[in-house]
């Protein structure tokens, strides 16, 4: 944590202020304690009218005896002031000493105090930091009293409410969106291979009618990509046991034929791995690690499918440099990098989806540039 904490702004401010009164106090004491102590030069002199000389029957004392004799007077008062002053001096050291030892005490007992009142601040904090687009079901639940704490703990679980209910029904709108769009999609491919099929087609209409087709398919993987990702979003209804590794294997087996279009060498290392999810949403996963590797790469490049325990799955490629800073944006939908690594076949929602169905896993997807180009895609599931 960067800077000073709450809790030790709120300490330091109780142990100051208790020092603050502890030093007032004490500078009170002193000032009654010095004012009731009588001055040793009156104090004598009035002792001397005022002696009774039936108390000492064995020698007459009289304050004409006393008064008489100056050097009694004078170590008289010289004892008492010393008494005066040892007696200040004794209460200032043990006023100063009790009080340093008080104030080690507020300060103790101010850290503790603070950390109770900032313990619906850490839950507020620690809700906060898990909360997701793919996890609102988290809230702090905060029980106490009526206060302002109570208070902004209950607004804050209001908020989550309503964010909860809007990522809900835009998840709901995409999916519905993306379902109801496949079909006039389907249709308009089926219409304009029925037209192409007509040997009398002339050839500006045909060329125009590959265009169409080459538009829809691309139009129809983009509505595919939504509804994975809509899926993935809303979390898994049910989990079943899955082997990745087996998933990976198959994968990479359906993509040869790609690979070598594309004059790329794919090679994997699978180890058995067992997750719990979505057979269907993992195999995307990997479809889309492994065809994004392939299709941004260069001819003569290579493709390592690595499978283990921790991370679960490396997917590494050649090919053209990637920035550093470009990276978190490729997993952004409809996010491609400009130059090379763009293609107009794609929509850009094949590593959002393999982000969004890593987390609906319980794991994370994480990125990084190849040291002489390409791309490290680092997936961790859970078990």
């Amino acid at each position: 944590m960067n800077g000073v904490s709450v809790r030790a702004k709120l300490t330091a401010l109780y142990g100051g202020l208790f020092l603050l009164v502890g030093m007032v106090l004490m500078a009170i004491n002193y000032i009654l304690v010095n004012d009731k102590l009588p001055e040793p030069a009156s104090f004598v002199a009035t002792a001397a009218r005022t002696i009774d000389v039936t108390a000492v029957p064995t020698q007459e004392v009289s304050p004409t005896i006393i008064a008489g004799k100056p050097e009694a007077v004078a170590f008289a008062v010289d004892s008492l002031a010393d008494f005066k002053s040892t007696t200040l001096s004794t209460l200032l050291t043990q006023s100063i000493i009790a009080l340093v030892i008080t104030a080690v005490l507020a300060v103790l007992l101010g850290w503790v105090v603070a950390s109770r009142v900032l313990r619906p601040l850490h839950s507020i904090t620690a809700t906060a930091r898990k909360l997701g687009a793919e996890n609102m079901e988290r809230r702090i639940n905060h029980d106490g009293p009526q206060d302002e704490l109570k208070e902004l703990a209950d607004t804050f679980d209001g908020m989550l409410d309503r964010l909860a209910v809007s990522f809900d029904s835009q998840k709901r709108f995409v999916a519905n969106a993306s379902h109801e769009l496949r079909t006039p999609l389907a249709v308009q491919r089926t219409l304009v291979e029925v037209a192409m099929a007509d040997p009398d087609v002339k050839p500006e209409v045909r060329k125009l009618g590959e265009q169409l087709l080459y538009t829809n398919e691309r139009s129809e993987r983009m509505i595919e990509g939504l509804l994975v990702l809509a899926r993935s979003d809303r979390g898994l209804v049910s989990r079943s046991p899955v082997r990745l590794d087996e998933i990976a294997s198959a994968v990479v087996r359906s993509s040869a034929a790609m690979a070598e279009e594309a004059g790329v060498t794919i090679e994997s290392r699978v180890r058995p791995r067992m997750v719990s999810g979505d057979p269907i949403l993992l195999e995307r996963l990997v479809t889309n690690l492994v065809h994004n590797a392939i299709t941004y790469n260069q001819r003569g490049g290579w493709v390592h499918v690595d499978v283990g325990n921790d991370p679960a799955l490396v997917v590494r490629n050649s090919g053209p440099m990637v920035p550093l800073d470009a990276v978190p944006a490729l997993f952004e939908p409809f996010r491609r990098l400009s130059g090379e690594r763009t293609d107009s076949r794609n929509a850009g929602l094949g590593l959002s989806i393999v982000r969004s169905v890593a987390q609906a896993h319980g794991g994370t997807a994480a990125a990084e540039p190849g040291r002489r180009g390409g791309l490290i895609v680092t997936v961790r599931l859970g078990h």
